[in-house]
């Protein structure tokens, strides 16, 4: 099956016009053996899909990045309302709180909420996607300033999903990528936690130990809980799928800047501002802003929030900062043995990336000694 774009809708290739196809078809009617065939528009499109059904996804990419694009793309419509970063998780390592800070600098602005997903829009690893670029971008407001102002989407997903790194690199290539790593064991303990919370069957009915240590005979809604638990803790595997689309470095005016920041969990929890600092070089924003000033810590929450005007604070909702009994010897001994190779791998990649390792890291290599 050959399907050809004619000239209303050719989207910015070179133009054929229809007596091309007329030409071509006496042709190979008259001097051929072959025997053309063809369907209406939509049967088309079912019967070549079923050939090829790896092509059936789209890949949507910056309508304004080549001029033959922008020419015809509405002049009511805008690129600029495209993030220039994206926070990728994975769930459950402080994304939400890293979200807070930075949504307070006057120069990063974030998405709209979602009805279904709060304040992650989750375009890039779901069925969003292909509700198309219109609909991604209306949850992004019109910055005041193109150069000036940084737009961004945090969905923690995103981390560990297969099609989002393909995905984003096709619409937003010049996007930096920050993600935050703490230990993956405490990760998966803390993900069972959540699920637990909101009523999960499978983790109300099983211990934590059983869920990580389940078999691949074991009840499939058992074996779904363990691989949410467990799979985004393969930090060095997801990490290098990301790179493949967005190499670590990118060259801007004959410099090499970093296209990716790992932040360390652990410090963004114990000492966010030092953090903070950190973002703000790594994506080049101004002004400046002083977080050490603009945070102060909550020590009935047990974590840092948003100092406001007369002493009040803003920090996470209920839901955050969840107090659950420590994680059991057996559990922490299987995940420590389970995760071994993942954090050697992991080191190498940093070290690789030139990129310092994160404290719970260095003590998780200590016991690989």
């Amino acid at each position: 099956i050959s399907i050809f774009m004619t000239h209303l809708s050719n989207y910015g290739n070179d133009r054929l016009g229809l007596y091309t196809f007329v030409n071509l078809a006496n042709f190979v009617q008259s001097w051929t053996n072959l025997r053309l065939h063809t369907l209406p528009p939509v049967q088309l499109a079912h019967k070549y899909f079923e050939l090829f059904p790896d092509q059936k996804d789209p890949l949507w990419q910056n309508p304004c990045d080549d001029k033959r694009h922008r020419d015809i793309w509405s002049k009511e419509k805008t690129c600029d309302r495209l993030p220039k970063f994206l926070v990728i998780g994975p769930q459950k390592t402080g994304t939400t709180a890293l979200y807070l800070f930075l949504v307070m600098h006057p120069s990063i602005l974030s998405n709209s909420p979602s009805p279904k997903t709060f304040e992650e829009v989750q375009f890039f690893n779901r069925n969003n996607y292909h509700r198309g670029i219109d609909w991604y971008m209306d949850f992004f407001p019109v910055p005041s300033n193109i150069t000036t102002d940084f737009l961004f989407e945090k969905s923690a997903n995103y981390f560990h999903s297969e099609e989002a790194p393909k995905r984003a690199a096709s619409l937003v290539p010049k996007a930096k990528i920050i993600t935050i790593l703490i230990d993956p064991s405490d990760r998966a303990y803390s993900w069972y936690q959540h699920q637990r919370s909101h009523e999960d069957p499978a983790a109300l009915k099983f211990s934590f130990y059983e869920v990580i240590s389940a078999g691949p005979r074991a009840p499939s809604e058992l074996r779904a809980l363990q691989k949410r638990c467990l799979v985004p803790g393969w930090y060095a595997s997801h990490i290098e799928r990301w790179l493949v689309y967005f190499p670590p470095f990118q060259v801007v005016s004959n410099n090499n800047l970093h296209h990716l920041l790992i932040i360390d969990g652990q410090q963004l929890r114990t000492d966010p501002a030092t953090v903070m600092d950190e973002v703000q070089k790594f994506l080049g924003v101004s002004p400046h802003y002083n977080y050490s000033e603009a945070l102060t810590f909550d020590s009935h929450k047990g974590f840092w929030c948003q100092l406001l005007e007369e002493g009040k604070t803003k920090c996470l909702g209920k839901s955050k900062g969840r107090k659950y009994p420590p994680m059991d010897p057996d559990s922490r001994a299987f995940l420590s043995g389970y995760y071994r190779d993942h954090n050697v791998e992991l080191s190498k990649l940093l070290h690789r990336l030139g990129q310092p390792l994160p404290s719970w890291l260095r003590q998780e290599l200590q016991k690989v000694r």
